[in-house]
């Protein structure tokens, strides 16, 4: 048998048929074989997994680098959060990543820019969707999706008051409309959501204010579950019309799923992501501004009924929406208790801590299996965004792309534990999480082992994606 370059053995490895004990083999960046140790070829180097999982390397569909952009031109940005924010992703077991490109002009001009900035930057394998909120980017949705980019977001209809330095136009039901007819006669096309009703939103944030609110539950009462839910309900329906597919990015409520379990039993294509700080944290911790996201942290009974979705099926997918910001600018200058209304929204540090918290709150508090853990976190990810089977499963021919997790392997969320532009905040800070990596494993190199980074930035691989399922070379 011809010899690998990298063997895994005495594992646990996840694989889309079963959890078997043996290893996985890697050649020239490829997995070569899966299986028993005693199938799998010599290597030139073996790494001894000690009984703990082997899984493939999760995905985050959903992060927003150039945020960085307030100190930086947008193009900089991109760069550097693509090298500071994915060196995080290695350290906390996350192989790929899907960003939102954001800008007022048009995206297709500056496609080899956004490809040339994470090639050079990325320490990881990286694809891009496309937030669509003027009018120029209606126009160059064929454009992109022949570059690859097939998946558009939207705001509906958020951003029509709340952060106007952000920039974005929020996007009504004409445009909805409009947007989903369009990306309907795509192959592979998704059209993504944010779902939050800003008309009620502002409403609700004038009478908190007046009452001179300035706590994290205020900001979960300034858009409460029904801002999202009759969003949600309103996107089913135009999604039905359209024949379309839609998305539901960063749902945070347990009617969310009621609704999305309604009208995917009647053959709607909706389908919904949550997020880690959903599934872990409510509004009543002692979070501060750290705490403010879009849309916010609920009450028990919508986390109880996220993490049930996940189980069943209704909610399918797992992102972060990782927003790198400095601690200053996220605060804005006024400390973790500073100005609810003022601090800009958005979670820090979200791919580092994904995969350990999703293990420590999911697979060591037994809310979720490994299997769908793994399946939720990785492979319906690369499935959704068109990297299957070349990312998101450890099979023969896939990428080798792959985590070592100790679920006993313990830490404190501190200002020590990220390895991003920003290790000082996060909605995890001071919690303990159980459930590790031990090594990251990126196209066959060992990049992470034992907490040291062992490879440079750079070097990495644009996945342009189309209609099949397997990304374009």
């Amino acid at each position: 048998m011809p010899q690998a370059d990298l063997r895994v053995r005495n594992a646990k490895v996840v694989t889309p048929s079963g959890t078997l004990i043996g290893g996985v083999a890697a050649e020239d960046g490829s997995i070569v074989a899966v299986g028993a140790d005693r199938s799998l070829p010599d290597a030139t180097r073996t790494i001894d997994a000690e009984g703990n999982y082997l899984i493939p390397g999760f995905i985050d569909p959903h992060v927003h680098w150039g945020l960085s952009r307030y100190e930086y031109e947008y193009h900089e940005g991109l760069a550097h959060d693509f090298e500071t924010e994915t060196r995080g992703a290695v350290h906390g077991g996350v192989t790929t990543v899907v960003n939102f490109l954001l800008q007022p002009d048009p995206y297709v001009p500056d496609m080899d820019l956004f490809v040339e900035a994470g090639e050079e930057n990325s320490y990881i394998d990286f694809a891009y969707h496309a937030i669509i909120h003027k009018e120029p980017h209606f126009e160059e949705i064929d454009a992109l999706a022949e570059r690859g980019v097939r998946s558009f977001k939207i705001f509906y209809n958020w951003y029509k008051h709340a952060s106007p330095e952000l920039g974005i136009e929020h996007s009504d039901s004409g445009r909805v409309y409009r947007l989903l007819s369009q990306v309907a006669d795509i192959d592979g096309g998704v059209v993504m959501f944010h779902a939050e009703n800003e008309d009620l939103a502002y409403e609700r944030r004038e009478e908190l204010k007046a009452e001179g609110r300035n706590d994290l539950e205020a900001w979960t009462e300034a858009s409460p579950n029904v801002a999202e839910a009759m969003q949600i309900e309103s996107i089913a329906k135009l999604t039905e019309y359209t024949d379309s597919t839609s998305y539901i990015v960063h749902m945070s409520t347990g009617e969310g799923v009621d609704i999305c379990r309604r009208y995917q039993q009647r053959g709607v294509d909706i389908s919904a992501e949550t997020l880690p700080a959903f599934l872990a944290h409510t509004n009543d911790e002692d979070l501060g501004v750290w705490g403010k996201i879009s849309p916010p942290l609920r009450e028990e009974r919508s986390q109880e009924k996220l993490w049930h979705g996940l189980r069943e099926g209704v909610v399918d997918y797992a992102g972060t929406d990782h927003c790198p910001h400095k601690k200053p600018f996220k605060e804005k200058e006024g400390g973790k208790y500073g100005d609810m209304w003022d601090a800009i929204p958005g979670d820090n540090n979200g791919i580092e801590y994904f995969l350990p918290a999703m293990m420590s709150e999911g697979v060591n508090e037994g809310r979720i299996s490994m299997e769908r853990l793994v399946e939720v976190c990785a492979e319906n990810n690369a499935r959704r965004w068109g990297l299957y089977p070349r990312k998101g499963a450890l099979v023969e021919g896939a990428d080798a792309d792959m985590v070592v997790v100790d679920l006993e392997k313990s830490a404190v969320v501190d200002d020590d534990f990220y390895h991003t532009m920003e290790p000082r905040y996060s909605t995890f800070h001071g919690d303990e999480l159980t459930g590790l990596p031990t090594h990251t494993i990126v196209g066959g190199d060992v990049v992470v082992e034992h907490g040291e980074l062992q490879a440079e930035k750079g070097g990495r691989t644009y996945l342009p994606r189309r209609a099949d399922g397997v990304p374009t070379e």
